[in-house]
């Protein structure tokens, strides 16, 4: 495949709200009237068209944050706007285009609402808009979509031939096991906390295997034995995937071991690529069956009280500019599709898409907040090493025979379930073992059985951490007339678990209980609560898992004592379970954590 000239036919864009988007004041107040008269759009003393010659006098600024793929188009159009003095409100139109990672935006949105410095922000993807106001961060309004682009898997030539390209097309399962099993390709991907392109491709994956799988576990568990394949050659951005692929068709370069052969990357990234004089060999690209995820580039305001009604007009002439015919002829140019997703034949060409594979196909309705949220989870559990303190009710009670289980007891499945969680985790991770109940050790209500320490470590007898803490679990068993020291021993937990905090890991608390608090004589629950407030950090962050057994575990006092930490509380009504609920509740906690 040589290289290939520009598309320049237009499409229609559509720019109809996003579902959900708060409204918006000032963008009601646009200033713009417009009349159709025998089908020609005529301006009524609004000064919004250009007028044709230069710009004198005052200018309106308009400051706009777009995602880098999509930046040097959106650029294209401002300078057009300035060179054709393009005017708003009888003003020149000034648009000043910074291309600044989503991810970074939105994390600094997300945060807390802020003073932005954007009156405008055009992420890839309406995921970044719709986290920031799950966060109830900086209020945000999607007033349309400006363009859009499927996420396809583009592989270099050799490799897709390898792969049956064209002629053979794959779900999205079949295409990462195709490419991500064994050493005979190499698949690379952005990390999907700082890519919509690599969360989208993850949640496609998780939902072929939802589909496929026979359950939700066995579907959970597919997703992250993919997620681990896919972390070994993970790059930190979209641009930085790119910097992977060879720089040129010399076989040492095809079989540099640090070069991918092929990447999960948008239709467009692969676009740019193959234009591009310098950009190694082309990218054929294979587009998954099943339903495709779609980046869809938001034209987003960003409301800020010091935002006046000529900005606020600015930001919606300048809109208008883009969804125009000659705005969107510029997005055609860069490799990008219209709003409605309809693939645009050159584009999809010059990419390196090709009959039969399904480039054409609707793409898939795009997944929840939360879906995403318990995907980051998943993907933090799964490729970041986690340092978990486990503590375990040793009172009376969970002697207490389960019903339906032949006579075992609250003890002896919450142990073996603990086993079954042990096996998920690896080598790297730290994970270690209290028990309490009260006075265990003089006047302390527990005691700590094994360190939290790496699995793979060795201890004192030269056993492996992890057999050392399965025989603790093992040896795990009721206190005889031992009541619930609870709240004492989360205090004295959280305390250690705070001050060993391992940066770069997911920190997380884990209680198991199956009573309430019966230390008369220790902390209350409202002092526990302050304290944990105070110690609770979220740069630092140890959210508290607690795993609530039977009828009898107070519930409502857990839910208060895990809410400062970002933790939360499950009810287990089967002990046999806890393995499957505390990993749950563990991804879903990673998914709150530092990006």
């Amino acid at each position: 495949m040589g290289r290939h000239s520009l598309p320049d036919a237009p499409a229609p864009a559509r720019t109809g709200a996003r579902r959900g988007a708060r409204p918006r004041a000032l963008v009601l107040a646009t200033g713009l009237v417009l009349t159709v008269a025998a089908g020609t759009v005529v301006a009524l003393d609004s000064g919004l068209l250009p007028f044709g010659g230069p710009c004198d006098g005052e200018a309106t600024r308009l400051d706009v944050a777009a995602s880098p793929d999509i930046a040097p188009a959106i650029e294209a159009v401002a300078k057009s706007a300035r060179e054709g003095a393009t005017r708003t409100d009888g003003r020149c139109l000034d648009v000043k285009v910074t291309a600044r990672a989503a991810h970074e935006i939105a994390d600094a949105f997300g945060q807390r609402p802020v003073d932005p410095e954007f009156q405008v922000w055009i992420p890839d993807s309406s995921l970044w808009v719709d986290r920031v106001e799950a966060e109830r961060g900086t209020p945000l309004t999607a007033a349309g979509t400006l363009a859009s682009s499927p996420v396809a898997l583009g592989a270099v030539p050799r490799a897709a031939k390898s792969l049956g390209w064209p002629a053979k097309t794959y779900t999205w399962t079949e295409l990462t096991r195709a490419t991500a099993s064994g050493d005979a390709l190499r698949l690379g991907v952005a990390d999907p906390s700082h890519s919509a392109t690599g969360l989208l491709s993850l949640a496609r994956i998780s939902a072929a295997h939802a589909k496929e799988a026979p359950d939700r576990v066995t579907a959970d568990t597919r997703t992250a034995a993919t997620a681990r394949l896919l972390n070994q050659r993970v790059a930190d951005g979209d641009g930085q995937a790119m910097a992977t692929l060879p720089r040129d068709g010399s076989g040492k370069e095809q079989d540099n071991p640090r070069r991918n052969q092929a990447l999960l990357l948008s239709e467009q990234a692969a676009f740019a690529h193959n234009t591009r004089a310098d950009g190694g060999p082309d990218l054929d690209l294979l587009y998954p069956e099943g339903g495709t995820a779609r980046l869809d580039y938001p034209y987003t305001l960003v409301d800020n009280s010091e935002t006046g009604p000529e900005q606020s007009r600015a930001a919606n002439r300048f809109m208008t500019l883009l969804s125009e015919p000659a705005g969107q002829r510029a997005l055609r140019r860069h490799g990008f599709r219209a709003a409605n997703g309809e693939a645009d034949p050159k584009v999809v060409t010059t990419a390196g898409g090709r009959d039969p594979q399904p480039y054409s196909a609707a793409p898939a309705e795009p997944p929840a907040v939360k879906e995403l949220q318990a995907l980051m989870g998943m993907w933090t559990i799964t490729v970041q090493s986690a340092r978990l303190s486990t503590v375990v009710d040793a009172s009376t009670s969970m002697g207490a025979p389960v019903p339906g289980h032949s006579g075992r007891s609250r003890m002896d499945l919450a142990k073996n379930s603990l086993l079954q969680a042990l096996t998920t985790f690896t080598s790297d991770d730290e994970i270690g073992l209290w028990k309490f109940a009260t006075t265990l050790d003089g006047d302390k209500d527990y005691v700590e059985l094994s360190p939290t320490e790496r699995l793979g470590g060795r201890d004192k007898d030269g056993s492996s951490h992890r057999e050392a803490l399965a025989d603790a679990f093992r040896a795990l068993a009721p206190q005889p007339q031992g009541a619930t020291g609870l709240y004492d021993t989360t205090l004295a937990a959280y305390e250690e678990a705070r001050s060993a905090y391992a940066s770069g890991k997911f920190n997380a608390l884990v209680i198991v209980t199956d009573g309430t608090n019966d230390d008369a004589h220790g902390i209350g629950l409202d002092a526990l609560v302050g304290k944990l407030e105070k110690l609770s950090d979220p740069k630092r962050p140890v959210p508290l898992i607690a795993l609530a057994i039977g009828p009898q575990a107070d519930t409502s006092a857990l839910d208060r004592i895990v809410k400062p930490t970002g933790g939360s509380t499950h009810l287990v009504s089967d002990p046999s379970q806890i393995h499957q609920v505390m990993l749950k509740a563990i991804m879903a906690a990673g998914s709150n954590g530092p990006r």
